[in-house]
């Protein structure tokens, strides 16, 4: 009878989208992912990617599959890094992010064996999403730019970037920038070569700025004071996540 009783437990556990740890590689380089399953009806099976941003997989790239297991999608939260890389501290963050931020096909192809896992726990491979924060925001930005099977990709507060040697291809998934206004990470100029590329690899693309934001406005651990470049606001959090919901019944209609 106890095992009968654990198994409903477990059971019921599941059912309400807790994550779950899922092990997985590149090659020899271990991989630990986070896998939550959808709590209301996902007729379509579709799935979303939840990048990290540049500390690796963190509290809050969890927090966010869960929110949306509850909106309804299977959720994944890919390690980009691989199990015993992730920085200490910001100066081996800046390294880590560094190395995938000039080398996009190495990070499109972590994005890609992240999507195998979404795809094996149940979402559909034709029915995918792929959202990032900060350095994850730019690699949600390059699984568009590497032409992954995605039907959409949201930068939250990310880099806009593009590596010098990385090819420019036209754009088949759509592109949502979610961007601080008073970003100091990603200058102007940044923001107008993003722009051009866009227009210039004929994507459809929306890019919303939020007043009075930093970069990493969605993560309350980010402090409130704006003078130091980063920091979050709540508005802008909330603002922004409701605008990747719309973006989201739009592309998996």
């Amino acid at each position: 009878m106890k095992y009968l009783y654990l198994t409903l437990i477990l059971a019921t556990m599941n059912s309400f989208g807790q994550l779950v740890k899922v092990d997985y590689a590149d090659g020899n380089q271990k991989l630990e992912g986070f896998f939550a399953k959808a709590q209301k009806a996902n007729p379509k099976k579709a799935g979303v990617i939840v990048l990290p941003a540049w500390m690796g997989v963190d509290a809050h790239s969890k927090e966010s599959a869960e929110a949306l297991a509850k909106l309804g999608y299977h959720a994944f939260v890919a390690d980009i890094y691989g199990v015993g890389n992730n920085p200490k501290n910001t100066g081996e963050a800046g390294k880590n992010a560094g190395y995938y931020k000039n080398n996009p096909a190495e990070y499109q192809k972590r994005i890609q064996l992240a999507i195998d896992q979404l795809v094996k726990a149940g979402a559909d491979k034709n029915q995918i999403a792929v959202i990032g924060y900060c350095f994850g925001g730019t690699g949600a930005i390059e699984a568009a730019r590497g032409n992954l099977n995605v039907k959409g990709v949201v930068s939250f507060h990310g880099g806009l970037g593009k590596a010098a040697n990385s090819p420019t291809n036209e754009i088949k998934a759509k592109v949502l920038v979610l961007h601080g206004a008073d970003d100091p990470y990603v200058p102007a100029k940044e923001v107008e070569a993003f722009q051009n590329e866009m227009r210039e690899t004929k994507a459809d693309w929306q890019m919303n700025y939020y007043a009075n934001s930093v970069h990493a406005f969605t993560h309350k651990d980010a402090g409130s004071d704006n003078s130091k470049g980063a920091a979050y606001n709540e508005l802008a959090d909330k603002r922004s996540w409701e605008a990747m919901k719309t973006f989201f019944l739009e592309i998996f209609r």
